[in-house]
């Protein structure tokens, strides 16, 4: 089984290093690495071509957005198995692709998992918190709650069945998808103990107080093309949760 990681970047030169790193010294063999460019000028293209020979696809080509990139990515994957690596995320461990790849193997009627992710500081990869998956079900969605996406894996072929990434969101493509998988077509999924991947701080959902407005109304938008009942209320209540939340994950972080 071959696992396909799509990164895109672009103009992120100060990361993408690791994150290439991170994918080269995974202990499972059958790995391709798709690198999406959106035609930096930073350095970062440099930087990759140093691992030209290690890595198994690289686009550099302007894009119509991160998930116009990613989908570029994925219909160019040529493996079983696909998960989403950002330019400045990096796998938790080398043995994150072989568990990933027993889960599939042990189970052939499995076409989705999902796990936990730690969020790091952005200076020194400090753990700050666990986002811990175990307990989400998919009627959380109404609610505001997505499992992690740097945790998901799924089967390559879901892709042309249910669809891709649809470019005309600006933050919760990723939300919109998961929905349309996991709850509307009921693909197969399961949870694994395991985080797959570290992430830090700062990405496009919480930049800012209108990064957030946006990513509400986009979670909102994606229940209703989904036909899913939900409402700002629900959506809202989960930064009241949230404190306790962080508290309560704090210690896990590791």
């Amino acid at each position: 089984m071959k696992i396909s990681i799509i990164t895109v970047v672009y103009n992120n030169a100060t990361t993408i290093e690791h994150t290439i790193q991170s994918v080269l010294t995974q202990d499972y063999p059958w790995v391709e690495h798709v690198i999406v460019d959106g035609a930096s000028t930073d350095g970062t293209l440099d930087i990759i071509n140093k691992y030209r020979s290690q890595i198994g696809i690289i686009i550099s080509e302007k894009d119509n957005g991160m998930y116009d990139a990613m989908n570029k990515g994925i219909k160019a994957a040529t493996g079983d198995v696909i998960g989403i690596l950002n330019s400045d995320d990096f796998f938790y461990d080398d043995q994150v692709l072989s568990k990933i790849a027993t889960a599939f193997t042990n189970d052939t009627t499995l076409e989705a998992t999902i796990g936990d992710i730690i969020f790091v500081k952005d200076d020194n990869n400090t753990p700050l918190r666990h986002y811990n998956a175990q307990h989400w079900r998919p009627t959380k969605f109404a609610w505001g709650y997505m499992p992690p996406h740097p945790s998901f894996f799924c089967k390559k072929e879901l892709f042309a069945v249910y669809g891709f990434y649809k470019t005309d969101y600006k933050i919760a493509a990723d939300y919109e998808l998961l929905i349309r998988f996991l709850l509307v077509k009921k693909v197969r999924y399961k949870y694994l103990p395991i985080i797959t991947t570290k992430m830090r701080m700062g990405g496009k959902s919480t930049k800012n107080f209108n990064s957030i407005l946006t990513l509400n109304k986009e979670i909102k938008r994606g229940l209703i093309e989904n036909n899913i009942s939900g409402s700002y209320l629900k959506i809202y209540s989960k930064y009241f949760f949230k404190p306790f939340e962080f508290l309560f994950n704090k210690d896990k972080a590791s």
